[in-house]
């Protein structure tokens, strides 16, 4: 048994692992799922010296108790995060985008994100962890993936089957921002709704309903009119795109979305904005604003090469 591990003490909510998720199984029913913030997912591994795409723990609004058992390792945490650690009787406040030193019988504290949805934590070396279809990427609706494709439970163990040697504090000045209007391309059935519906959509504010999770983002707001059909053949869905149901609320596709769907599609989040979106807790404002194809992939483009800038700097 191994003689590093940590110990899950309270699971916190929705605590899963996640990497960069798994490719090419949309014919099998399997979506990609792999962490929701795509930049704190990578920048946590940087932190603490691990290859990008290794898996780290993904945690909603409250994270996991934990108590470490073995030798010195790194941890760091991204997002939005308060966290402390207590060695001994003394508590440290953690800092998101530092890399932290635990120590035998440290208990990390995972506490709450603020006013945001999803924190990482990275540990400084490999998990051991099963690996399936290419991805240690837990999708818990379908229960594939690691850890018996479940959440953190209570009293089980993290084992840690390396460590990392490099134990430097590493560390990037980094503040995650909020955007004004998510930026959408039209969907498929743009047409099917009436021009009112349109400009609803693009113009009229919603919010981010309690009724959202890693599948999907349920919006509430008014009603998007459907002149078409309100139902479709059902058809391959994308992480990003904006169905609209009968009832004319919209609701978006995110990371362990259904594969197929037969609501109309009217728009699709550009990728560039994805980990902003998926930030967003439930009763926060949303607004659309449409690009074309060309804009959508430069400001991916863009996004891509901040990513590195802020990698390069850890």
């Amino acid at each position: 048994m191994t003689k590093t591990y940590f110990e899950v003490i309270r699971p916190g909510i929705n605590s899963t692992f996640q990497d960069m998720g798994r490719n090419n199984l949309y014919h099998i029913g399997i979506p990609f799922s792999g962490a929701m913030d795509n930049r704190n997912y990578i920048l946590s591994n940087r932190l603490v010296g691990n290859d990008l795409e290794s898996p780290v723990l993904e945690f909603a609004y409250q994270g996991p108790l934990l108590r470490y058992q073995g030798n010195k390792i790194n941890i760091a945490i991204t997002g939005d995060v308060n966290f402390t650690i207590k060695r001994n009787e003394n508590l440290i406040n953690g800092r998101c985008y530092e890399s932290f030193i635990l120590e035998h019988d440290d208990e990390l504290d995972i506490l709450s994100t603020n006013k945001s949805v999803y924190g990482y934590l990275a540990f400084g070396g490999k998990l051991d962890l099963e690996y399936q279809w290419s991805s240690y990427s837990v999708n818990t609706k379908a229960n594939i993936g690691s850890n018996n494709g479940k959440k953190l439970e209570t009293n089980q163990r993290i084992n840690i089957s390396f460590i990392n040697k490099n134990l430097n504090n590493k560390k990037l000045n980094y503040i995650n921002t909020k955007i004004e209007n998510i930026r959408i391309i039209k969907g498929t059935n743009y047409d099917y709704f009436s021009e009112e519906g349109k400009n609803i959509f693009l113009n009229k504010e919603f919010y981010v309903s309690k009724l959202s999770d890693r599948m999907g983002m349920r919006l509430d707001g008014p009603k998007i009119e459907n002149i078409v059909d309100t139902n479709i053949k059902s058809e391959g869905l994308i992480k990003g795109v904006i169905q609209v149901p009968a009832d004319g609320n919209p609701i978006i596709m995110l990371s362990d979305h259904g594969t197929i769907g037969g609501y109309p599609k009217i728009g699709v989040v550009i990728s560039a904005d994805y980990d902003k979106l998926v930030q967003l807790a439930p009763g926060t404002k949303i607004k659309f604003k449409e690009v074309d194809l060309a804009s959508a992939e430069a400001l991916f483009k863009l996004y891509e090469l901040e990513t590195q800038n802020l990698i390069s700097q850890i």
